[in-house]
């Protein structure tokens, strides 16, 4: 797929690769953004709340998520626009192994003839089938260029 606004049809779902989440992703990433919440870095102290262990926080959800995607469009996308829609539906844990189907919800045309904007929706899974969370991203697209 080259992810030009014309490759894109309203309701095709395309696939992502799988990818599991590993302890050291959960780490990396609190040590990076410095998250000290011990729901995410204290095994002892999650096993004593509703989840029964760490989860992963939902910035990192939405990061690992939008990362699979980024191929449909690698060399088309001029801007993301706006997120909306974001729901975090199941906890996602170290060792959960995760893929996103992108589905295509709208497209329209701009004023300028050289982008136009599509709607995806980002439907993130775990090895269970599970849906874990739901993002609506509007991306500016280029179009496909005419000779």
């Amino acid at each position: 797929m080259n992810g030009y606004w014309e490759d894109f049809d309203i309701g095709a779902r395309i696939p992502t690769y799988g990818r599991t989440i590993t302890e050291g992703d959960l780490s990396l990433f609190c040590a990076f953004v410095g998250y000290h919440v011990p729901l995410f870095i204290d095994e002892e102290y999650a096993k004593k709340t509703q989840y029964g262990g760490r989860i992963l926080p939902s910035s990192l959800i939405m990061s690992i998520s939008t990362g699979m995607t980024e191929s449909l469009f690698r060399y088309t996308m001029i801007g993301l626009l706006a997120v909306e829609r974001g729901r975090f539906l199941a906890p996602v844990r170290p060792g959960d192994t995760v893929r996103t189907e992108v589905e295509v919800v709208s497209k329209k045309t701009t004023k300028n003839p050289d982008r136009g904007i599509v709607t995806f929706r980002d439907h993130l899974l775990n090895q269970h089938d599970e849906l874990v969370y739901q993002i609506d991203k509007i991306v500016l697209l280029k179009r496909r260029p005419h000779d």
